[in-house]
């Protein structure tokens, strides 16, 4: 993820950044994603929660869609993902996607 200097509140697929890191921590993101996106590993919850820094808005915005249609299943994502609204959802969005990822990709000899 590129980062400029002096651009903060990058807007992505209409979302506001600046209002996801703020609706992360107030709409309980964090207790399982971590304050960045970046879940910790292994996590102290029933399954591991998903890396969303660096993620795509476009696929964060729709996952966070299905899991509030029942489209996408899951017991723990259902209860938060009914709350939020668009634009709750595009600013959360936004927030994850440039934040700076921690997983790496590994190299193969085969």
């Amino acid at each position: 993820m590129m980062a400029f200097a002096g651009w903060s509140g990058l807007t992505l697929a209409g979302g506001d950044a600046a209002a996801g890191a703020e609706k992360v921590k107030t709409k309980g993101c964090i207790a399982c994603h971590g304050p960045d996106g970046n879940s910790p590993s292994p996590s102290d919850q029933p399954i591991q929660p998903p890396v969303l820094a660096g993620q795509h808005a476009d696929y964060t915005i729709q996952a966070l869609e299905d899991y509030a249609t029942g489209a996408r299943k899951s017991p723990f994502m259902a209860g938060f993902a009914a709350t939020l609204n668009d634009q709750d959802r595009a600013d959360i969005a936004a927030f994850y996607a440039e934040q700076e990822t921690t997983l790496k990709t590994i190299e193969s000899d085969h």
